[in-house]
Order: C-alpha cells, then sequence, then structure tokens
C-alpha cells in the first residue's frame, strides 16, 4: 500500500474559490492527492486518492436516493477517522441529504450516557438514517428505536442498497452543506446548520493568506476527531479546497500513543497540524521518558491551537521539550473560532509564535480590566489569539450593549460572511444568538494591539462577593500538582445556604489511601486560596466515572455542576469538604 502524493504533477494548484463542497472535491480529484490512514504504530491501514473518493461518494449518494430518500432529509453518521465516515458524508452532499456527524463515546461516562445523547441527536436532526462503524452500529440500532429513522446500521447495511441509476442530486451554491453539533450541546443538541456559502467563505479565510496561507507543497497531518468542526473542516474540508494530502491518526489513538502525531509527522514531513492545549501537553508528558532520536520537526510552519482555552505555560514546555528535535516555537499559531462562524473566526500572524499578555488578576475580578503588569502571584497570562477574518467585524460589548475600547473585558460579538444561518428547526435559540446580524459568541474578551484575546465562556464565570473568577484560573494551578495531570479538574459555583455562590472543585483522582485522599484535598483547597484568594469545596471523584464532555470534547462544567447537585458524585469519591473557616 502507498500512500497519497504530497504534490499533484499535472492537475494546477487551486486555493478555494469554489462555491459548493461537492465542487471542491470534484476539482481535487482530478489530482494524485488524497488521504491516508496511520494505526498507533504509525503503519498505513488505507489511502484513497480525491478521485477514489469521489467515485465511491457517488455510488453511495445513488444507493442514498435509489432507496427513496428525500433532498434535505439527514444521515446521522459516528464520526469515527476512517474512509468510510468520508464516503458517506461526501456521498450525502452528492445526494442532496444533510450529513450529521456526531461523537463517539467518551472513554469513560458509560453506554446509558451515549445511548441517551444518540437519541437526543437523532430527534434534534430528524435523522432518517443513521450510520455508524461495526463497533457502534449496535449503539445506534438501539438508540434509534422510536425515532424517525428509517434506515440503521453498519456500512454494511447502506452498501446492501442497490446502486441505482439515477441522477445525482448535488448540494449548490448557497445552500444548505450539514448540521454541527455545537460544544455544549449534548443534553439539549443545538444543530448548527451549516451553509455551503458561509463554509466557503470560512474555509477561504482559513487557508488564505491571512491564515494558514496553504501552498502546493504543503502536507497535513491530524488527530482531531473529524465530529469537531476543527477536525471536520480544518482538518478534511480545508485541506481539500487547496487539493492537500492529509495523513489521519485516530483520536483513541492519539490519546494512547500521543507521540506517534509527532512521529508521523517527521517521517511524512507534514507542514501543518494543529491540536488544543491539552494535546500539547499530553504529548510533552509522554515524551519525558522517552528518546527523541530521529524525530525531525523542522518540517512543521504552523502548528495551530484551538478549540479550548490556550494554556501558555504548555506552549512554552512543549517548546522547550522538542526544541531540541527542530521544532520552531514561531510555528505556535493561535486561532479562535466556533461552529457558529463555521470553523474559524481570528488567527495570529504566521510564523510570529504565540504572545502573552500578563495583567492584574483582582483589577480583571473585579473592574473588567485588562491592565499589564509584570508576571507574578497575583497576576494572570492570557495568549493573544491574532486577528479577525477579513470581512468578518469583531466587536467587543458591555452588558448594556455599549461597544468597549481595548483592554476592557466583554462580551464578544461577531458578524460576517461565515456566520450561520440559525440553530436547525430551532427558531428561538437562533433568535438570542443571532441579533441584528450579530453573532452572540458567549465568550468574553478584550482588545490588545488589534488581537483579540479570549477570557472564558461568559456561563462559566464564577461571580463571589462581586470578583470575576475565571473557572481556569482554579482549574489550571490545581492541575499543577504532581498526582494530577490536565484535563483532571472541574471548577464551578453553586448557590450557597446563605445566598451566596461558592465554589466547587471535582478533581478526577482517588488515592487508594485515606491519608493521601486528605492529603490531596487540603493541597487543592491550599492552591485554589493562593491563587484567587476563596475557600473551596473539594470532590474527589474515582477516575472510573470521570469528568463529563461535550461532544467535542470539551470540559462541561454545567453537567458536572448538575450532577454534583444531584449527588451523582457521592460515591464516586468522598463527599464535599468544606474549607476551614
Amino acid at each position: 500500500m502507498t500512500p497519497t502524493a504530497t504534490a499533484n504533477t499535472t492537475l494546477p494548484y487551486r486555493r478555494a474559490g469554489f462555491a459548493s463542497v461537492p465542487e471542491m472535491l470534484d476539482y481535487a480529484a482530478r489530482g494524485q492527492t488524497g488521504v491516508n490512514f496511520f494505526d498507533p504504530r504509525g503503519r498505513l491501514t488505507a489511502t484513497m486518492t480525491w478521485g477514489e473518493l469521489r467515485e465511491r461518494a457517488h455510488v453511495f449518494a445513488r444507493r442514498l436516493i435509489g432507496a427513496g430518500f428525500a433532498r434535505g432529509e439527514r444521515l446521522l453518521i459516528t464520526a469515527d477517522t476512517w474512509p468510510g465516515f468520508m464516503v458517506s458524508f461526501f456521498g450525502a452532499q452528492y445526494a442532496g441529504l444533510l450529513p450529521v456527524p456526531v461523537s463517539l463515546p467518551a472513554g469513560l461516562g458509560g453506554k446509558d450516557a451515549y445511548l441517551d445523547q444518540l437519541r437526543r441527536q437523532l430527534a434534534a436532526s430528524g435523522a432518517v438514517a443513521a450510520l455508524a462503524t461495526d463497533e457502534l452500529a449496535g449503539y445506534l440500532t438501539t438508540a434509534a428505536e422510536g425515532s424517525a429513522a428509517r434506515l440503521v446500521g453498519a456500512m454494511s447495511t447502506f452498501e446492501a442498497l442497490p446502486e441505482k441509476p439515477v441522477d445525482l442530486r448535488p448540494w449548490g451554491a448557497g445552500e444548505r452543506c450539514y448540521l454541527q453539533f455545537s460544544s455544549g450541546s449534548t443534553r439539549f443538541p443545538l444543530g448548527v446548520d451549516i451553509r455551503q456559502d458561509a463554509l466557503m467563505a470560512n474555509i477561504a479565510g482559513q487557508i488564505g493568506d491571512h491564515g494558514l496561507a496553504i501552498g502546493p507543497r504543503d502536507h497535513v497531518t491530524s488527530w482531531l476527531p473529524l465530529y469537531h468542526d476543527m477536525g471536520l473542516i480544518g482538518f478534511m474540508l480545508a485541506p481539500m479546497a487547496a487539493q492537500r494530502s492529509i495523513d489521519y491518526l485516530s483520536a483513541r489513538d492519539f490519546a494512547r500513543r500521543p507521540m506517534q502525531w509527532l512521529s508521523l509527522i517527521s517521517q511524512r514531513r507534514s507542514s501543518i497540524t494543529y491540536s488544543p492545549s491539552f494535546g500539547y501537553d499530553l504529548t510533552t508528558r509522554r515524551a519525558q521518558t522517552q528518546s527523541l532520536d530521529g524525530l525531525d520537526l523542522s518540517c512543521v510552519r504552523i502548528a495551530g491551537i484551538g478549540g479550548d482555552m490556550i494554556q501558555p505555560s504548555v506552549l512554552a514546555r512543549f517548546a522547550a521539550r522538542f526544541g531540541p528535535a527542530g521544532f520552531d516555537t514561531g510555528a505556535f499559531m493561535p486561532s479562535y473560532g466556533m461552529a457558529e462562524v463555521c470553523l474559524a473566526l481570528s488567527f495570529g500572524r504566521r510564523g510570529d509564535g504565540f504572545h502573552v499578555d500578563t495583567v492584574d488578576r483582582q483589577q480583571l475580578s473585579e473592574d473588567r480590566v485588562a491592565r499589564a503588569v509584570a508576571p507574578s502571584e497575583s497576576s494572570r497570562a492570557f495568549v493573544l489569539c491574532g486577528l479577525p477574518l477579513p470581512e468578518h467585524p469583531v466587536e467587543i460589548r458591555d452588558e448594556a450593549g455599549a461597544v468597549l475600547p481595548e483592554r476592557r473585558v466583554g462580551r464578544i460579538f461577531a458578524k460576517g460572511p461565515s456566520i450561520m444561518a440559525g440553530y436547525f428547526e430551532a427558531p428561538e435559540a437562533s433568535a438570542e444568538a443571532l441579533k441584528d446580524g450579530w453573532l452572540d459568541t458567549g465568550d468574553l474578551g478584550y482588545w490588545l494591539d488589534g488581537q483579540l484575546v479570549v477570557t472564558g465562556r461568559a456561563k462559566d464565570l464564577i461571580i463571589v462577593n462581586g470578583r470575576n473568577i475565571w473557572p481556569q484560573d482554579i482549574e489550571w494551578s490545581v492541575e499543577e500538582l504532581p498526582q494530577l495531570r490536565r484535563g483532571d479538574v472541574c471548577a464551578f459555583s453553586i448557590d450557597a445556604e446563605d445566598g451566596a455562590e461558592s465554589i466547587v472543585v471535582v478533581v478526577n483522582a482517588w488515592p487508594a489511601q485515606e491519608e493521601a485522599r486528605t492529603a490531596l484535598i487540603g493541597a487543592a483547597q491550599q492552591i485554589v486560596k493562593e491563587t484567587v484568594g476563596v475557600d473551596c469545596v473539594v470532590q474527589l471523584l474515582s477516575p472510573s466515572i470521570g469528568l463529563p464532555m461535550t461532544s467535542s470534547g470539551k470540559l462541561s462544567r454545567s453537567r458536572a455542576r448538575t450532577r454534583y447537585l444531584a449527588g451523582e458524585y457521592a460515591n464516586g469519591g468522598r463527599r464535599p469538604v468544606p474549607a476551614a473557616t
């Protein structure tokens, strides 16, 4: 088996400028580039040129049309990293169906939680067909009972449909494209109605000179899940719009062997990759006990960061560890976006690495002013997320809707051709998010030298005695304890008996000895007191239960709060121990 070529030898290079996803694939299919799938040991397990994908997608589309599925109906797909997902996604595009990519089961959390998620997503999308990998077909069949889905199963179920000689019905310019469930929408799923024109505008901004500036010799590597907008658009659709080849490692395999991500980049001489902060952190931690002999990362010109709050200390440690292997810190490219703008809203400057703004924590909390100070225990560091895409104005507004000047923290609003049309069949939620053409992102941030600085989600903000406390400040500080890892801590507030807010810190750890558990609780409370100056309740949680995540893999503080208040964590760890007063 031979991987696809890095560059086309005959097809003229074209960077975006297409009207629809089918048109993008039609053009890329004329070349030799495509997609390659690798296992956790770096072995090539499957490969498809874009031309081969197009042929298989056409067959899949004719089967859907021949089976009587109508234009505009929805096909739900469990979005694992395998050729079948791409065949079904693009097949739906050519059949005029709306693909609905959904997440895989979390490593922790249980069958019932995943079945409940699938049921809600099937209902929210009104999917008439649903496809899963062989491993997940049973889950999907169970979840689809009583739903609108008329055909449910693995790829073999769909391949059993006859391929009839029918005309294709591809989506065109300005029409719908797919439904993307947004972050945090697991409990009450909101499908972002992605339109072809909005997607094309966002892809053009991503791969153009303002963003990645993808060229005809670039090669792309990704472990990002394809149900997440960063994986689906950033590392499937956008590279295809530039006729690039993509090397894939599944998210599960990355979690098991994170160094394989970098080994694949080194061996295949990839120039572009991306990860949330936790991916860089996991790789750095694993590399502490591994040799870097033979690893050459000098080929990386873009190491993007996005998908969640960016932790500057994580990036610094990654650069220090892999600098000897040729990694250039200037390759870091912070970015910011969300499904409601398709994917990207801002990018850092290429080759400029990451820049940190250090501000006074107290003034930020009490006055929402980001005053620059020297680093200290009373300061807070934020990574600059770059400049907004061209033709996408962004405003920072206060609670009254007034536009704020530089270094004043407020709510982030955005406008432009990439903004969603709305949430699928959810007019009230759409009206709440879209006001006079402006998208309320739900995020807080401020301006610095024309660049956007994101400080966190407005709904996650903790307010104690009039002070604004960002949960990340608590979580990241507690995660510095040697027995914990990134993602092991969740902070939120609850109403105390006196009507004030009380902070709860859930720690995903359960030491075997009671003395060790008591010590961990005390250490966590001490760090929180030193970091943000408030007392807290610490709840230890058995790793077999795990912290809840959104469908896109982000920590769900709202679900953790709900479970905590319902008493679901009491049996998974020690009951809350109030801080001494």
